[in-house]
């Protein structure tokens, strides 16, 4: 089937018998200037190829003789009947401007442009063209290319720049089969894999990024901004704007209007350029788009779309054979650009039934105006529309393009050595032939492949890489590489502000503390790896020395399953999550006299065991004993002591429970977690799992146990509770997140407050992550009864920031945020904040101010990190 539109026009063009040759040539403009990326294919079907950047291109067709279109968006289209036997011919070509005629049309004063009309044309039939093909498959292409034009010596006027020079950084090219079924069924399966300097790695380029419908109200684009673009077709294009006819010209019979849409505001997150209607049928036939600055684009300068469509044979429907992003970017003393170029071809369509339907009635028309035009006095004849009963028997008689198991939730599928494939394929497969700069970066980096992949060489890159530097010391911490056996050694930083452990930390129950942390990680090249984790601690004014032991083996990178062992001595918060960081403590106990971290001492053994069941359902269980002994502030020291504040005592206070002094106990527990998310879509490559999103909230169903007199354990208590989270996108109003769940224990006979369901507080100015309170007490509302919680928070993603002069030069991006709590003793507690984020592009400040059944009862500003 997948050259069968090939046979079909060699038997009708009357072709020779050879078996297939090359057309190759160059297209250049009316000054002999390359036109990059224009568009060559066979008349009437998809089966086309583009040029390269120097206006390069090659075509491989079976012997014959065939009607080739060149196109280029701006220029009038040229079809050349070109007889191509076996082996190799030249044909060069010339195409010059199109000559767009404005005819007759006249604008009156006051009038609006034609070009309006012909949009709201076009926006009528938005739908039409949106749904007229019920399924499709095509083969596609593509080549990614990202090249350094400018390389700073020095980023940020601090860190020299040694190993990075202009040219191409990245370069992959990929084939893949294509299908889709509406109303949004997609599957792709990953035929093929190059990248330059490497044959082992896969190419993340993957068809249905790259899929812009422009008859869909809303592009989003994931990477360039959080927000979408209006579509110049989109239902409510005419608020975002500006058209206007450039003129009129003829390709194939048809007549094509060129339009220049451009934004009522040149903020509005909107496109500017061209786009060409085919009259009548008020459909794209090709486009040529600009996004800049002004768009709010995130990390790059401008991104230019190029699409041009053609006709399916005669199913009535027309699919783009071609799509070229072209971007540039600048950062940080950078400068580069690259480009993006889809190839689709060899298309088997299955139209909806409402397009075959028309297609008859307009042939059954045909047929009866050809026959009354040789009547001596013809008849009006008319033709009614197709009715709803016709399109169902149409719908039924269609014969199915794929099979109700094609689809499911895997997205893309990489084939076992699609990485594999030798330069004799690829000299077969790739339609759009490489550039010389191309093929020296293809022939520079396979040939140091060897070398990079050697001892010596990988010793060479780690000795540079293991060099010690102040952030690493105090920030991020030092990791230790042996890239060849694929070995490296982590210590935890002194100072961690986003970390749960610093190295070194200060808190009330031990003074100073020295809390080494280690990591040893073996890595094998089937993606699984084990890791150590030993930690020590000693406290300088308790004077008390911990230690404990971590270890996990991620043994099935498809199910992400991995197996962990933890046991020793240490100190643990009473809420195991760890709602506060130990640098945050620190600073405020040193600096603000508050104590708000609380310690208990404990010698434990832990096994957790985690691993996808099926697609979408996860199960993760831990099994916990614990010798839990009660600590006291063994210090008050500060630098700064204040008169009106004292540390208060390493008890938790709450609300349920009078005195939270334990003494010591012992616990055996189980918790057991269902993680399900229906409908969960994937990618599975040969060695790997990528679970992906849903458009279904996630789930998770969690049942704790503590166990009474077995192994000496002391708690007796069941917790039941259900968890709902998901993330919704709003298109230009921005995306919401929510978290709610909700719990209660059936049985509390035996429990301490470590056992308590607590709550993520925050007293601190650092702002917590998304799910936890900004402003409640750590352990205040912590429960052993019943309880329900929210979060909610909205990403308004500039929709109201950037209709504001001179602040929307910043691209500061307001947000919303509700915490909501019910407990026995918080009653209705709800947090509402607001905030703005992408300050100074990382930065986030949020003011919130808290309710308790209706009553203030504090606020505050928060910040953090949102980029």
């Amino acid at each position: 089937m997948k050259y069968l539109f090939l046979l079909i026009s060699f038997l009708w063009l009357g072709s020779s018998s050879g078996w297939a040759g090359t057309l190759y040539g160059r297209i250049t403009g009316e000054n002999n200037e390359a036109l990059p990326f224009a568009n060559i294919y066979v008349r009437n079907t998809t089966n086309g190829t583009t040029a390269n950047e120097q206006g390069n291109y090659q075509f491989k067709l079976p012997a014959g003789t065939y009607e080739i279109v060149f196109q280029y968006i701006g220029y009038k289209a040229q079809v050349h009947t070109i007889t191509l036997g076996e082996g190799e011919k030249e044909h060069n070509v010339q195409l010059v401007p199109e000559a767009y005629n404005l005819g007759e049309v006249v604008v009156k004063a006051n009038a609006k442009d034609p070009a309006y009309a012909m949009i709201k044309a076009a926006m009528d039939r938005r739908k039409y063209h949106l749904k007229e093909t019920e399924a499709y498959q095509c083969r596609v292409y593509i080549k990614n290319l990202q090249r350094l034009t400018e390389v700073p010596k020095k980023v940020l006027g601090l860190v020299k720049v040694t190993d990075i020079k202009p040219g191409i950084v990245y370069l992959s090219e990929s084939v893949s089969e294509l299908s889709f079924k509406q109303p949004d069924k997609f599957r792709e399966k990953l035929i093929s894999s190059k990248m330059s300097g490497s044959n082992k790695t896969i190419s993340f380029n993957q068809a249905t990024d790259f899929n812009f419908n422009f008859y869909e109200n809303l592009l989003k684009v994931e990477g360039l901004t959080p927000r979408g673009f209006v579509s110049p077709l989109a239902a409510n294009a005419f608020l975002f704007y500006r058209y206007e006819l450039m003129g009129t010209s003829q390709e194939n019979g048809r007549h094509i209007h060129k339009i220049k849409v451009t934004p009522i505001r040149k903020n509005d997150p909107a496109f500017k350029g061209y786009v060409y209607l085919v009259d009548g049928e008020w459909r794209l036939q090709s486009l040529n788009l600009t996004l800049n600055k002004n768009t709010q684009l995130e990390f790059l300068d401008s991104v230019q779309v190029n699409q041009v469509f053609a006709p399916i044979n005669n199913s009535g429907v027309w699919m783009p054979i071609s799509q070229k992003l072209v971007f540039r970017f600048s950062g940080l003393g950078f400068k580069g650009n690259g480009y993006v170029n889809v190839i689709y071809s060899k298309y088997q369509v299955q139209p909806a039934a409402y397009v075959v339907a028309a297609q008859r009635a307009k042939q059954a028309s045909e047929q009866i105006q050809n026959a009354m035009a040789e009547a001596p006095k013809p008849e009006p004849v008319t033709v009614a529309k197709p009715k709803r009963k016709v399109r169902k028997k149409i719908a039924a008689e269609q014969e199915q393009l794929f099979d109700k198991k094609h689809f499911n939730n895997e997205l893309l599928a990489v084939e076992e050595g699609a990485n594999k494939k030798d330069s004799t394929y690829w000299e077969e497969e790739r339609p759009i032939p490489l550039s010389e700069e191309e093929i020296k970066d293809y022939k520079t980096k396979d040939s140091l492949q060897a070398i990079v992949e050697s001892k010596p060489y990988k010793d060479s890159v780690d000795k540079i890489r293991n060099k010690f530097s102040f952030s690493s010391l105090f920030l991020s911490g030092y990791t230790y590489y042996h890239s060849f056996t694929r070995q490296s050694f982590s210590v935890d930083p002194l100072l961690a502000p986003l970390e749960y452990n610093s190295f070194l930390q200060f808190n009330t129950v031990e003074g100073l503390v020295v809390n080494p942390g280690f990591q040893y990680r073996k890595r094998y090249e089937d993606r699984r790896y084990y890791e150590v984790i030993p930690t020590a601690r000693y406290g300088f004014s308790s004077e008390k020395f911990y230690a404990n032991l971590k270890s996990s083996y991620y043994y099935n990178p498809v199910k992400n399953g991995t197996f962990t062992v933890e046991g020793g001595k240490f100190v643990s918060q009473f809420n195991s999550n760890n709602p506060i960081a130990t640098f945050w403590n620190t600073v405020y106990t040193l600096l603000a006299e508050r104590n708000y971290m609380k310690l208990y001492e404990k010698r434990y053994a832990r096994l957790e065991e985690r691993t996808e069941i099926v697609n979408g359902l996860n199960i993760i269980g831990l099994l916990e004993f614990a010798d839990r002994h009660e600590l006291f502030n063994s210090t008050n020291f500060t630098f700064s002591d204040r008169a009106t504040r004292a540390f208060t005592p390493n008890l938790p206070v709450n609300a349920e429970l009078p005195d939270a002094s334990f003494g010591r106990n012992q616990a055996l527990t189980l918790n057991l977690n269902l993680q399900w998310r229906p409908g969960q879509q994937y990618i599975s490559r040969p060695n790997r799992k990528i679970n992906l999103a849903s458009k279904y909230p996630a789930f998770t169903l969690g049942y704790t146990k503590g166990f009474k007199n077995l192994l000496g354990s002391d708690v007796n208590y069941d917790r039941v509770a259900l968890l709902i989270s998901d993330e919704v996108e709003l298109g230009l109003f921005g995306s919401s997140n929510y978290w709610v769940t909700g719990g209660t224990f059936v049985n509390n006979k035996s429990m301490w407050l470590m056992d308590y369901r607590h709550f993520a507080g925050n007293r601190t100015v650092y702002a917590g992550g998304f799910g936890g309170f900004q402003l409640l007490d750590y352990y205040l509302y912590s429960t052993n009864n019943r309880y329900f919680e929210a979060h909610f928070s909205h990403h308004f993603n500039g929709f109201i920031l950037n209709k504001l002069p001179f602040i929307r030069r910043g691209k500061l991006q307001e947000v919303l945020n509700v915490n909501y709590l019910n407990t026995i003793e918080s009653r209705n507690y709800v947090e509402v904040g607001i905030g703005l984020e992408h300050i100074f592009k990382i930065l986030r400040a949020d003011f919130y101010t808290g309710f308790q059944e209706g009553e203030k009862v504090r606020s505050g500003f928060r910040v953090g990190f949102g980029f």
